[in-house]
Parts: structure tokens; sequence; C-alpha cells
């Protein structure tokens, strides 16, 4: 039996502007159910206006940080968790939080602005739980 302190089946998302890593707990620990990248985002736009001097890679980013917040919000009007805990590098965070709609906002238990999507389980469950 894990650590954490949370009830089963929360939602788990680690995020930065270019790949989201998705977990659920269970029984106490983390238990990873896979990986969102941004593929192919020419046909996508990124949130909102692109100011004139975003970089490209700025520009991806933003635009993963909508993709995000959109499969977010599919998941969540599915029945596809209750409770979510989201982690992303603060600049995706920022990308983020303006275009997740209230269905996904309710069901937040716990939001960081940390980069840990290349870091060990073990040390993700260590952040969540503090």
């Amino acid at each position: 039996m894990g650590t954490l302190n949370f009830p089963e089946d929360t939602f788990v998302v680690i995020a930065t502007g270019t790949v989201a890593k998705t977990f659920y707990v269970k029984s106490g620990s983390l238990e990873h159910d896979g990986d969102w990248t941004p593929g192919d985002l020419a046909d996508q736009g990124p949130a909102g206006k692109s100011p004139s001097e975003r970089s490209p890679r700025e520009s991806m980013e933003a635009t993963f940080s909508k993709i995000i917040a959109e499969k977010l919000y599919e998941l969540a009007h599915k029945g596809s968790y209750e409770r979510l805990i989201l982690v992303a590098d603060p600049e995706t965070l920022g990308e983020m939080r303006p275009l997740l709609h209230q269905e996904v906002t309710d069901k937040i238990v716990l939001e960081q602005a940390k980069t840990l999507t290349n870091s060990p389980v073990e040390d993700i469950e260590k952040s969540i739980s503090q």
C-alpha cells in the first residue's frame, strides 16, 4: 500500500508544454496511465491570440496547453474521473488555467506549478503528498 492520501482513481496529470504524463491513484500509489504528446500541431492554433514576439516553440507549447485543457474537459464530461491533480510547469499552468472548463476546475483537488515530467514516480508522489 502506497503513501498517497488521495481517493482511489484520482486522475493525475503531470505536464509541460511538450508532454503530459497521466496517472491514476491506485492503492495509495500512482499507476501510469499513458503519455500525451503534441502530435502534429500544424492545424491546431495556440491558445488565444499569438503575439508576434512569440517564438515557434512558445507557440507550440501554448497550443499543447490548449490541447491538454480540451482533453481534460472531454474526459471530465465523459465521467472518466471525479478528482484531478494537475501539476505543470508555471508557464504551462498559466497557459492552461484560463482554458480549463468549469467542469474540470470543479474536480481539481490539488494544483502545483512544478516541472515533474522527468521525475521518477516516487518523487512525483512525494511532491503531491506534501
